[in-house]
């Protein structure tokens, strides 16, 4: 299992009624699109979350976030929310929300040409 299935479902159930919702496998994980640009994913037990970056240095202080250093190189603007930061609705919800908020201001990332 390359990532956390039922993780993934609450974030459906979460997202559910959001228009221009899109999941894609990347980066071994589940992504999910909204409005064509990358909004959170689950990897692995983590949440992936897009966030502004202006708030990155206050979310990486909350119960079960870090710095997502996928490349190993840590990326502002993406944090990395274990399990003891998504155990509950609540703070379920919080990185949901965070994420949604700056999907509406987010770039949508540049195409790769063929």
């Amino acid at each position: 299992m390359a990532y956390n299935e039922e993780l993934a479902d609450r974030v459906r159930a979460a997202f559910r009624g959001i228009r221009r919702l899109e999941e894609k496998r990347m980066m071994g994980g589940l992504t999910f699109m909204v409005n064509g640009k990358m909004c959170v994913g689950v990897l692995k037990d983590d949440l992936m979350c897009r966030i502004d970056p202006a708030t990155h240095e206050k979310a990486v202080q909350r119960k079960g976030a870090r710095e997502m250093d996928f490349t190993g190189k840590p990326m502002k603007g993406f944090v990395f929310v274990g399990p003891p930061g998504t155990r509950n609705k609540k703070d379920l919800k919080y990185w949901l929300d965070l994420s949604l908020a700056f999907n509406k201001t987010a770039k949508p990332s540049k195409k790769k040409k063929r």
